[in-house]
């Protein structure tokens, strides 16, 4: 009977805490969106950036299989914004991006295969489209960090800086 109990002791602290510990983004990465004018570094309010295809159409999440949030509907991308009050330092909502344009994705995401459609709704700039690349990707979990640190060739959490050219 010792030896049983022993034995389950054991198994029990094997899983319990023999676990790798999780970070709680593991399953989701975001996109950051950088747009400003050639020599200034002001975010440009008022601008709908969209994931879309090679053809510049909507990008529709089926089924969540590209980003947790947003099913079945179209990838737009929103404004971080500030969450301190009045009268206290900046704190932004994803404090590790700033003034940007954020879309949360899967860890999954194949970048590579997509484009942002960046449009002024106040139609001073001009209409571009970026290819993503896999390095795009803002990836929140150390381990995966500590993975990509290894590696040769242009790194994460860097925002994709786009230069508006004025229509």
């Amino acid at each position: 009977m010792k030896t049983k109990l022993s034995f389950l002791f054991l198994l029990f602290s094997m899983f319990t805490f023999g676990q790798v510990p999780h970070c709680g983004f593991d399953f989701t990465s975001y996109l950051v969106v950088k747009a400003h004018e050639e020599g200034k570094s002001d975010n440009i309010s008022d601008l709908k950036i969209t994931l879309v295809n090679e053809k510049g159409e909507e990008v529709i999440n089926e089924n969540n299989k590209y980003s947790w949030k947003l099913g079945n509907q179209p990838l737009i991308f929103s404004k971080n914004y500030v969450i301190s009050k009045p009268n206290e330092p900046i704190k932004w909502f994803f404090p590790y991006a700033g003034d940007t344009y954020l879309l949360s994705v899967t860890n999954t995401f194949p970048a590579e295969e997509f484009y942002i459609k960046i449009q002024d709704t106040k139609g001073k700039f001009k209409e571009q489209l970026v290819q993503l690349q896999a390095f795009n990707m803002y990836i929140l979990c150390s381990s995966e960090n500590e993975r990509q640190a290894r590696t040769f060739g242009p790194r994460t959490n860097n925002p994709i800086d786009v230069v508006l050219v004025k229509d």
